[in-house]
């Protein structure tokens, strides 16, 4: 057996195996990788034990992330909530996963982080001496019910009355892709981190998914008269619409804007055939979207990613001292001056 390195952006075997294997997501799709590659200048490859001449039957995709500030290393993938390993051969993986692990003790690599949704690396064979990097939840809400079914479901205090709120208030919804609307959400959402004094990605990381994604990707912008109060975008790949970044002007906050915009995007992808709406990661300590996301999905799924490095002593993307350094330095920041740091900071941190 020997393992083989693809370009999965350039060899179009990659796209028909994200399209047609059960394990693939948004994370997979070449659309997405020509994002991360064009903002970030990130080098995705694959990895499969399949013949450069044959069929691509599996593969685990990566983006080379080269930085001063934390390392070199291989994600799957960056800023990306999850990756699952398409493989169905569990030889084949564990062959992979120790060909890697050789090739990063050979100091190809500082370390290399996995991302999968279903495996618990860590505690099989094929996860070796990996060790958590870090621990999330993620939801995940099932639309095979009918419509009327699904809101009955939802959490009558702070999703349904948020909504009939929303409705009352007259909220005027805009969708699409346009410009205009792809200005006003990032508006939004630079003031939604400034509040928290976060970094933003930068303006032109939805340019670049617009790009990519056409009509894949919707922005959805809710006004109350002529001012923007809250916006999502969502993205869709095969029968998922996957719910990637909401915003929200605090000030409308009484509204119930978001949940409002959340339940027309989720009918929306109902009407439209979707079975699922992945409403992403969330930290296990941030107590506030865990609330919110529990009223929609109550049970949520745990979401560990794994990392293998060979020197106990290899810097950590999330933990460096200079990553630490520069993150105290962000909560005294204006708004004007995050958004700056964001765009020449934002790739170091994937």
């Amino acid at each position: 057996m020997r393992c083989y390195q693809v370009d999965p952006t350039q060899d179009p075997r990659w796209a028909e195996l994200a399209d047609r294997h059960p394990g693939a997501s948004i994370f997979h799709s070449v659309a997405w990788l020509n994002a991360l590659r064009r903002t970030y200048g990130y080098e995705p490859v694959a990895f499969t034990t399949s013949s450069p001449t044959g069929e691509l039957n599996n593969g685990l995709v990566f983006c080379h992330v080269n930085s001063w500030l934390t390392g070199h290393r291989l994600v799957s993938l960056p800023f990306s909530d999850h990756c699952e390993p398409l493989f169905d051969s569990a030889k084949d993986l564990s062959f992979l996963i120790r060909y890697l692990q050789a090739s990063l003790e050979r100091k190809e690599w500082e370390y290399l982080e996995v991302r999968p949704i279903n495996a618990n690396l860590g505690q099989t064979d094929d996860g070796v001496a990996f060790v958590p990097a870090a621990t999330y939840l993620i939801h995940t809400l099932d639309l095979h019910s009918d419509l009327d079914e699904l809101f009955r479901n939802l959490d009558r205090d702070s999703v349904q009355r948020q909504f009939e709120r929303a409705e009352q208030a007259g909220l005027v919804e805009k969708c699409g892709t346009s410009g205009d609307l792809l200005k006003e959400f990032y508006r939004l959402l630079v003031m939604t981190g400034g509040r928290d004094h976060l970094l933003s990605p930068p303006y032109a990381w939805f340019q670049n998914l617009t790009h990519c994604y056409g009509r894949a990707l919707e922005i959805r912008v809710a006004y109350q008269d002529e001012t923007p109060v809250a916006a999502i975008l969502t993205l869709r790949f095969r029968d998922v619409v996957y719910y990637q970044y909401g915003c929200l002007n605090a000030r409308f906050n009484q509204l119930g804007a978001m949940p409002w915009l959340l339940w027309r995007a989720i009918a929306a992808a109902k009407s439209n055939g979707a079975n699922e709406f992945d409403m992403g990661r969330t930290e296990e300590n941030n107590a506030g979207l865990l609330a919110f996301k529990n009223h929609w999905v109550p049970r949520p799924k745990r979401l560990v990613y794994w990392r293998y490095s060979d020197n106990s002593q290899s810097r950590d993307s999330a933990d460096s001292w200079k990553l630490k350094m520069a993150k105290g330095a962000f909560s005294f920041m204006p708004s004007r001056f995050l958004t700056i740091t964001g765009k020449l900071l934002y790739r170091h941190i994937g």
